[in-house]
């Protein structure tokens, strides 16, 4: 683009991860169009970097396509073989740098701590460093596992170091939010961990400054659902309404596919339901051995986001039995607010976390690895729970999650731009 007049920047792992945070920076890019910035970008890794790490991808040929005006870039890294780590961190770096240097007003978000965060405040040191005096406002977003991977090894392995890093870093940006309450106060209480070994003043900082920003959905995705896309969609996968209890996230065990597997064998209701378990991740080998042994279970690991609403719209049940583990806890749960906005079946899932501040009543909640539990509380509702309880959970679920839509979340994170553009 020739001359922008407004430049948004969002470093953050985008699609095709199979990540709520990647269609966060989605959402926003999208609504940032109509808001007064007339150039958005996407500054994200290499597509074959991101499939050697091992994350859980969406299907290449099907990616959506974002609207004119956003650009996804991934810049190549930077040095040779010498370089084993850092050099596509350092092909970011640079890039912001290049932009930076443009005589654009802009704003740069980094979600996830490590290492965009750094990305960001290393090239706007250097932008500034050398002179080139960038209008830049910069916010970093910890959307959870900052906190509950990163933060939490560093603390665990007694790497003090590393966590002051970490806080020094987030600390830095003009503005600093997480991505719910519950991983607002695991920051400060991370924070005042470190401060009680180290002698530093996070915590205090923390408190003051951190802000929640939950995370953005499209909700015109998810509303106003065609039953005759529905119907289609389920037929293609030899599926009808409410035939199905369906598991549609990362297939690991800390969403809780494990508990669910063992508790979809007890239930009375398996003979009227398959379990339906839709994604990818480190447990789907293990769902796969298991689903062989039972031929209820169907497993999908290539459904794309044109069709997940639709199978959110058409079961019987969403049960998402997510748990607390070392290395991961469900921070707030953007795929449950999607399913509270496509409708259907209710919601089954755990108080892990922030799962409370996506679903608040409008659930039926269970404790955490509790199987039998699990197992009683899906046949409830698929087997007894009345259709008028049933539709109020429904509509009441609809209503909160519309608290999520993209616009509302980003007029909240960026209300100058909001005001601005006459949007409040």
């Amino acid at each position: 683009m020739t001359n922008p007049r407004r430049r948004l920047v969002i470093v953050v792992r985008a699609d095709p991860v199979i990540c709520g945070h990647s269609g966060e920076a989605r959402n926003l890019a999208e609504v940032a169009l109509t808001r007064g910035f007339d150039d958005v970008r996407l500054l994200t890794w290499p597509i074959p970097t991101l499939q050697a790490a091992g994350l859980p991808l969406k299907p290449l040929d099907r990616l959506l396509p974002y609207s004119p005006g956003i650009t996804v870039e991934r810049p190549e890294p930077v040095g040779d073989y010498r370089v084993p780590d850092g050099r596509h961190q350092a092909g970011l770096t640079g890039r912001l740098v290049e932009l930076l240097a443009e005589p654009v007003p802009t704003t740069c978000l980094s979600m996830y701590l490590v290492p965009h965060t750094s990305v960001v405040m290393d090239a706007v040191g250097a932008a500034r460093a050398a002179g080139f005096a960038p209008d830049v406002r910069t916010v970093a977003k910890a959307v959870g596992s900052d906190v509950t991977n990163v933060i939490r090894s560093c603390l665990r392995e007694g790497r003090f170091g590393a966590a002051t890093v970490l806080f020094t870093t987030f600390l830095a940006n003009d503005e600093v939010v997480a991505v719910s309450e519950y991983t607002r106060e695991e920051i400060i209480a991370s924070a005042e961990q470190v401060d009680a070994h180290c002698g530093t003043g996070f915590a205090e900082q923390c408190r003051r400054r951190v802000t929640v920003s939950y995370p953005p959905i499209d909700s015109s995705a998810f509303l106003d659902l065609d039953p005759a896309d529905v119907d289609a969609a389920l037929a293609k996968r030899g599926l009808e309404r409410d035939g199905y209890i369906l598991f549609l996230s990362r297939v690991t065990r800390a969403k809780g596919i494990d508990d669910l597997m063992a508790a979809y064998g007890r239930m009375r209701c398996r003979s009227r339901v398959k379990l339906v378990v839709a994604g990818t991740g480190t447990a789907l080998e293990e769902v796969r051995a298991l689903a062989k042994e039972d031929d209820r279970v169907m497993v999908l690991t290539d459904v794309d986001d044109h069709e997940k609403p639709l199978l959110m719209r058409g079961c019987a049940a969403y049960v998402l039995p997510t748990r607390p583990e070392p290395d991961f806890v469900e921070t707030f749960g953007i795929a449950l607010a999607e399913k509270m906005l496509a409708g259907g079946g209710p919601i089954v899932t755990t108080m892990t976390g922030g799962t409370l501040e996506a679903v608040g009543d409008t659930a039926v909640i269970v404790e955490p690895r509790d199987i039998g539990g699990l197992a009683a509380a899906v046949d409830r509702v698929v087997l007894d729970m009345p259709a008028a309880e049933r539709q109020d959970l429904e509509l009441r679920a609809r209503t909160r999650a519309m608290a999520f839509d993209r616009a509302a979340v980003f007029d909240g994170l960026f209300p100058q731009e909001a005001l601005t553009a006459g949007a409040l």
